[in-house]
């Protein structure tokens, strides 16, 4: 049967593996968070995806930093843009974001994150991770609490290629 209502879009979610593919590939989203005037802001950020989280990093001083110690409530939306799978697939969470500043995350993130930003560039790696490891600086961990994703080839198919 032919798509006649593309305004519902809700029964074309990201499969699961395709979502996990997804957000290891990609090193880049927009994170959101609320303001103490409650309005919502949102920041491009590099972030590496990690036991079913997203981990991320900023300096102390940042006004998100601030406003994340008061509501820890956010959002984080991904593109598959770049990724091997294409664009057309998109990913929203809300989630929760506890902000750490201890040694041993900052061991494994550093590296992480630096691989994902530089892949095979070694040298700067280690640069951007001196970089990082700055004293004022903590690490972002966001665990998603809901799931909102669209696979717009879903959709085409289904437009294209109808199922009788």
């Amino acid at each position: 049967m032919p798509v006649t209502n593309y305004e519902k879009v809700d029964v074309y979610p990201v499969d699961d593996d395709v979502r996990d593919q997804i957000l290891r590939e990609q090193n880049e989203c927009v994170f959101c968070w609320g303001t103490k005037d409650h309005w919502p802001v949102g920041m491009i950020m590099s972030y590496v995806w990690r036991d079913g989280r997203f981990w991320l990093t900023a300096a102390e001083q940042r006004a998100r930093i601030a406003a994340l110690r008061r509501d820890d409530r956010v959002s984080i939306s991904v593109s598959s843009v770049g990724t091997s799978l294409g664009p057309a697939r998109g990913i929203t969470i809300k989630g929760r974001c506890k902000l750490l500043d201890d040694r041993a995350t900052k061991d494994w993130f550093y590296p992480a994150l630096a691989a994902a930003i530089l892949p095979g560039n070694e040298r700067g790696q280690r640069a951007f991770q001196a970089m990082l490891d700055s004293p004022n600086r903590v690490i972002l961990e966001v665990e998603p609490v809901q799931w909102f994703t669209f696979d717009s080839i879903k959709m085409m198919e289904d437009s294209l290629f109808p199922k009788e």
